[in-house]
């Protein structure tokens, strides 16, 4: 297993890919809203967080309508949404630049939720879990599908501290919303 322990409070970061979108003719892709599914997947996403207790203390959301579109259905099921903060870097982003954001994160914030878009936040996952509970890494080795959320846990007193491989892949859940 690898090192996890150190200094500071336990901190959570919550991964959320984006709910199923739609390909509309002629939208660019930054401007794709979700489909019928990714609005029914979005808000059983934000009831899997609260079921699971990782409602988290700030959001960092991608500027694309789908990421927006995601962070609204799902944080529409809480009672009171955290603040989020809409960063174009996410969009698109590969680990550094996805790194970077989750690195300016306030101290005081101990579960951060992001979302964002694949393969970056796939990526993001693999390269922070130094190890994961159960078959939770080869989940996201296999697939980490549109409303997927990963749980990462770590120890540090600052986000500026989490590096790769330290942190412990607690679950692994994909949201899906019924058709009604």
């Amino acid at each position: 297993m690898t090192t996890r322990a150190g200094a500071g409070p336990l901190r959570r970061l919550v991964v959320l890919r984006h709910a199923k979108s739609a390909w509309p003719e002629g939208v660019p892709d930054r401007l794709r809203p979700l489909a019928e599914r990714g609005r029914r997947d979005a808000p059983a996403a934000g009831r899997a967080l609260a079921e699971s207790d990782c409602l988290p203390d700030l959001a960092v959301c991608s500027t694309a309508v789908r990421a927006r579109q995601t962070w609204e259905l799902a944080a529409g099921q809480w009672g009171t949404p955290p603040p989020v903060r809409h960063d174009r870097r996410v969009y698109a982003a590969g680990v550094p630049d996805l790194l970077a954001v989750v690195r300016e994160v306030p101290a005081e914030v101990e579960t951060l939720l992001l979302v964002g878009h694949n393969p970056g936040l796939e990526e993001l996952v693999l390269d922070l879990a130094g190890d994961g509970l159960g078959d939770t890494l080869e989940q996201v080795r296999k697939k980490f599908p549109t409303s997927a959320i990963a749980v990462l846990a770590w120890h540090g007193t600052t986000w500026a501290a989490l590096a790769p491989g330290t942190a412990l892949l607690t679950e692994v859940t994909v949201a899906r919303g019924r058709k009604g």
